[in-house]
């Protein structure tokens, strides 16, 4: 299939990057084969200051283009996103591991929000509302916020960056990138591509996009500037924890988007063909590496001695290797911390009285460096502490249930609260798993699995995964501050509530 590296080196030529390759500290690697990508130079926390600094001058010109033409630097992206879906793709896959359809779909959710947020350009609505006092109007408006600073992790590299950044921009926000040190060669190709187009766009000011590469100490650097204004942060619920107070101790705003522990209900009458598929892509696809990924399996006494069987044969017939390969579903895990939690994770299940299905480390040919795993299918006697916690790996633990409300308490009883879902043929069952009283997940869906999710809906999670909310429906009031207007247009100047004075 190629050297990685002399691949990724040609494809960040191609989209114009001009950041040296071998200029500094920090090394970059292939998950497929080990083989190092570049070394690239962190930013200082000099250079994180100037960049916001400049971020910060470009917002205030910004702020004051009229949102359409905003819109238009984003329809722009949109369009030569399009042009280069295939090569951005190609990068994403060498530089995180995903197999190329997943790898094509992420890009293809930067052109769909791209979509979303021009069309949004024009629908950035106030409220116009009942006034209590005669002759006098009541509404609110939407400004541009500020700097927006967007922290990523590695298996999503491109999307949540276009999630908050097209959205960002329509709003008149400037924004200030620090990619996972993991995957930054995608971060460069995108800024570079973004930086060509904002070029052909004579309101975009300079300074207006930026990528910062480096380590935790740029998006420590990044988190306490005062001069960003939001701060959205993908990755763990430990990684939120330290961030969420940084910022508040500077009354700045957080949008986190941090770890899951997502589980699905199969009940009696569920179509087990639908579940069957669902459970087998949500758990095993990215090689169980999505913060939506499906990690707890409650299935019916009655049904499981149909499903689980299935279950393992699907799982043994899913063809891990390289990722870059036509048929190959299950790609690397992104380095050796991952293998190793995954190893941990089976060794304590076993402990734990799992009977493990799979899991066992797989040899690919010509990826030597890399770490590849079949995916494992976890029969367990109860949900234990293990169960509770998230292993970011394809590991799926299955139990059984009896009762509905029993599942729906055994479901919630996590500290995570992202993505959830449920196979059932019964609307009560459906509704109860909807209502306040079932999941209490930020996505709850029905006969759909818990990942794969449209840009058209909000999304995000509850309690540890975070609270914050991406992409569509109203997420876009995070990137703008309101503003509560009272106009009199009478000689008189009534109080509110009646009160009289002077």
């Amino acid at each position: 299939m190629g050297n990685t590296a002399a691949q990724a080196r040609k494809l960040l030529a191609d989209f114009g990057n001009t950041v040296p390759l071998e200029a500094g500290d920090l090394a970059v690697h292939s998950p497929i084969d080990g083989a190092r990508l570049a070394n690239l130079r962190s930013s200082t926390p000099t250079e994180v200051e100037a960049t916001v600094a400049a971020a910060q001058a470009a917002f205030l010109a910004w702020r004051m283009v009229p949102a359409p033409r905003r819109g238009e630097l984003v329809r722009r992206f949109g369009e030569a996103l399009r042009r280069h879906k295939v090569e951005l793709a190609e990068l994403v896959t060498i530089e995180s591991g995903k197999i190329r359809t997943e790898a094509l779909g992420e890009v293809q959710e930067m052109i769909d929000i791209c979509d979303f947020a021009v069309g949004l350009s024009r629908q950035l609505y106030g409220l116009t509302i009942a006034s209590e006092r005669p002759r006098h109007r009541l509404m609110e408006t939407w400004h541009p916020l500020g700097v927006c600073g967007v922290i990523t992790a590695f298996n999503f590299p491109v999307a949540v960056w276009a999630w908050n950044t097209a959205l960002a921009l329509v709003c008149g926000d400037a924004v200030v990138w620090k990619p996972s040190e993991k995957t930054p060669l995608t971060a460069l190709a995108c800024h570079a591509l973004l930086a060509t187009v904002a070029d052909e766009l004579p309101e975009a000011p300079a300074g207006l996009s930026a990528v910062l590469p480096g380590g935790s100490a740029v998006g420590t650097a990044l988190t306490d500037n005062p001069e960003v204004a939001l701060l959205s942060a993908t990755g763990s619920s430990a990684m939120g924890r330290a961030v969420a107070p940084r910022v508040a101790a500077r009354f700045g705003r957080c949008l986190l988007e941090l770890g899951g522990n997502n589980g699905m209900i199969v009940t009696p009458t569920a179509d087990l063909d639908l579940a069957l598929r669902a459970i087998v892509f949500a758990a095993a696809g990215t090689a169980g590496q999505r913060c939506t990924s499906l990690r707890r399996l409650f299935v019916h006494e009655s049904v499981a001695p149909v499903l689980l069987p299935r279950l393992v044969h699907a799982y043994a017939s899913l063809v891990v290797g390289d990722p870059r390969r036509d048929g190959v579903l299950i790609g690397p895990l992104i380095d050796a911390a991952a293998f190793a939690a995954h190893q941990s994770a089976l060794l304590a299940a076993s402990a734990d009285g799992g009977r493990i299905h799979g899991g066992e480390s797989v040899s690919v040919q010509g990826a030597v460096g890399g770490f590849y795993v079949r995916p494992a299918l976890v029969e367990m006697p109860r949900q234990t502490s293990l169960v509770s916690q998230e292993t970011f790996a394809p590991i799926l633990y299955v139990m059984t249930y009896r009762e509905l409300v029993a599942a729906i308490e055994l479901h919630n009883a996590v500290p995570q609260g992202l993505a959830s879902a449920i196979f059932t043929s019964d609307l009560r069952e459906m509704e109860l798993f909807l209502s306040a009283c079932g999941s209490d997940c930020g996505i709850a869906n029905v006969n759909i699995g818990t990942s794969g999710a449209e840009i058209g809906g909000a999304f995000g999670g509850e309690k540890a995964s975070g609270g914050g909310r991406e992409a569509g429906s109203d997420a876009w009031k995070s990137y703008m501050r309101r503003a509560t207007n009272t106009i009199n247009y009478s000689r008189e100047l009534p109080l509110a509530q009646g009160v009289t004075f002077f």
